[in-house]
């Protein structure tokens, strides 16, 4: 198949079109590069430098002749959207559109959407959340990806794209970026690697979320290229893990053995999130195989690989 990723040189992306590479699929990435980065992106994969709001990728879209589109270029950072609702809607919302209108313009067959779980649902009902829990995001971020879903929708009723729409829990895993707000894996990897700045933990950091490993996830989008019906699916663990226990592990697997420091709760960050995967398991065979205490093992040995480069 031809493929466009978009985010492909992002965390999630780039190791999705390394999975797509050494399937066999001809993959063609754009990132803008505002957080994604030159070096996670695959040799044999072509790469256009270029925001998903620019008008110049009709271009893109016309050369390629593409099969599927896997959407991930995103806002993604939950408190950057609560400051700025408008920049995040213009990413989320008008970029999509934008790859939606060229995707029917030149046939697209299907387009496979990183949405959210985490944010979508807002404070649950019940847990785990299943994919008819009521959705009610309580950030931009959730809001804007639930409006992604709604125009993704709309685009296979009116003009026959099918979807697989994949609402992530909270992934981490090698490659994530420790410099913005978003990550706390990656973000306290690093800090209790390099000794140089105080983790510190939003709240009292009782606040639980669904972490799933990166590994897991690519698989849910190898499976998406197959699957011949339009759907949406949870991709999680069904299990919560606090902010806490998630600095006690990575302080000792790191031997930071640096005493915990709670800061002031962050707007906008809902306390309990975990996701239903039974959906996913039943139709698509997916299942996480990737438990905590290894994936944060190998988050950290990436951390240090990449201290010593």
């Amino acid at each position: 198949m031809k493929i466009l990723v978009t985010g492909g040189a992002g965390f999630i992306g780039s190791h999705i079109v390394d999975a797509y590479i050494d399937l066999g699929h001809e993959v063609r990435v754009v990132d803008d590069l505002s957080s994604g980065r030159k070096e996670n992106l695959n040799p044999k994969a072509e790469f256009t430098e270029l925001n998903i709001q620019d008008d110049r990728i009709e271009k893109l879209f016309s050369n390629g002749q593409f099969d599927v589109v896997n959407h991930h270029a995103a806002q993604m950072d939950v408190r950057k959207s609560v400051a700025d609702p408008k920049f995040d809607a213009q990413i989320n919302i008008i970029g999509t559109l934008n790859l939606l209108e060229n995707c029917v313009r030149t046939k697209v067959k299907k387009i496979i959407f990183a949405s959210t779980g985490g944010a979508i649902y807002g404070e649950q009902d019940y847990f785990p959340a299943d994919e008819k829990h009521p959705t009610w995001p309580i950030s931009p971020y959730g809001i804007t990806k639930l409006a992604g879903e709604k125009y993704i929708h709309y685009y296979k009723e009116v003009h026959g794209l099918s979807h697989v729409i994949l609402r992530y829990a909270n992934v981490y895993g090698p490659r994530q970026n420790p410099h913005g707000e978003a990550g706390v894996v990656a973000i306290f990897s690093e800090r209790f690697l390099q000794n140089s700045e105080q983790p510190i933990i939003n709240g009292d950091g009782k606040q639980t979320r669904d972490y799933v490993y990166v590994g897991d996830l690519v698989r849910a989008s190898v499976l998406a290229l197959d699957y011949e019906k339009s759907d949406i699916f949870n991709i999680g663990t069904s299990i919560e893990a606090d902010v806490n226990k998630l600095y006690r592990l990575l302080n000792e697997y790191t031997g930071a053995n640096v005493e915990e420091f709670h800061g002031p709760a962050k707007a906008g960050e809902q306390m309990r999130s975990c996701l239903s995967f039974a959906k996913a398991e039943r139709i698509l065979g997916w299942k996480p195989e990737v438990e905590l205490n290894q994936g944060l093992k190998n988050t950290v040995e990436y951390f240090k690989e990449k201290e010593m480069t």
